[in-house]
């Protein structure tokens, strides 16, 4: 049963997050954490791991695919490096309060009030984002610091991105829809490599089963693959809704994760 339970919440998580930019973790985290079926820390790892896995996945078919709007290669990949920065930041931050507290699952209370915090202002943005007026930030100092933001917020909340992506893209750049949510993925994939690197060097690789690994990592990829597709199909206010709805779930389970982990 709770193999069927990480195969479904993975892989409709990873389709959504491909179809939506936000990565999926920001899906998988909350819901394997209000399900008790792995500690804290062990969540956090692998649901960074299923995220790169679909960003991977996602990144390659978005590539070959024939889009509405150009990808700037090299504004791409300052924001990346600036996610490699904020994913390392984050990384070392998440750990610094693992360490300071005497119970490590408390971690979890503390991600997911951030986590809700977070969503909750991206919920309230997208509704109202037609009458916000948004910028074209040129700077590529200013671009990599926001780089670092992103970076470190998608490796201490270990969703991999998630929704302040989007809104970033969004506000910040004056980004479409879909054009914000590969741009997403792309720094998504950095941070998270970067991330998983520095936690296999440190030593800090929570306990977990090679099964259920593999069985994540094969439902972001093929997540990954379906969501792709899926999102050359639909247009950008069909996006804008499931978006709405993913917000909306994810601040449900979070409002319990608090208090579960209080």
């Amino acid at each position: 049963m709770e193999y069927l339970v990480i195969i479904l919440v993975c892989f409709l998580s990873s389709v959504i997050g491909a179809i939506c930019g936000i990565g999926g973790g920001v899906i998988i985290k909350p819901v394997l954490d209000a399900t008790g079926i792995m500690a804290v820390t062990t969540v956090s790892f692998l649901s960074g791991c299923t995220v790169l896995s679909m960003s991977v996945v996602s990144m390659y078919k978005n590539m070959r695919a024939k889009r509405d709007f150009d990808f700037d290669k090299i504004f791409a990949t300052i924001l990346a490096l600036g996610g490699v920065v904020g994913g390392l930041t984050g990384k070392e931050l998440y750990q610094g309060v693992i360490g300071r507290l005497s119970d490590a699952s408390r971690v979890g209370a503390i991600q997911a009030l951030v986590l809700l915090l977070v969503t909750a202002g991206t919920f309230v943005y997208t509704v109202y984002k037609e009458k916000v007026v948004t910028k074209k930030l040129k700077s590529k100092a200013v671009v990599f610091l926001i780089g670092i933001v992103l970076g470190i917020m998608s490796s201490f909340l270990g969703i991999g991105g998630g929704p302040i992506n989007l809104v970033v893209l969004f506000f910040c750049f004056s980004m479409v829809t879909k054009q914000a949510a590969m741009y997403s993925i792309y720094v998504i994939m950095f941070s998270q490599i970067a991330s998983l690197i520095s936690t296999i060097v440190k030593g800090n690789v929570p306990p977990f089963h090679p099964a259920i690994l593999g069985l994540m990592i094969a439902c972001g990829v093929l997540g990954g693959l379906v969501g792709s597709r899926i999102n050359k199909r639909i247009d950008n206010r069909t996006v804008d809704r499931l978006f709405l709805g993913a917000m909306g779930l994810i601040m449900c389970i979070n409002v319990y994760n608090i208090f579960r982990y209080m």
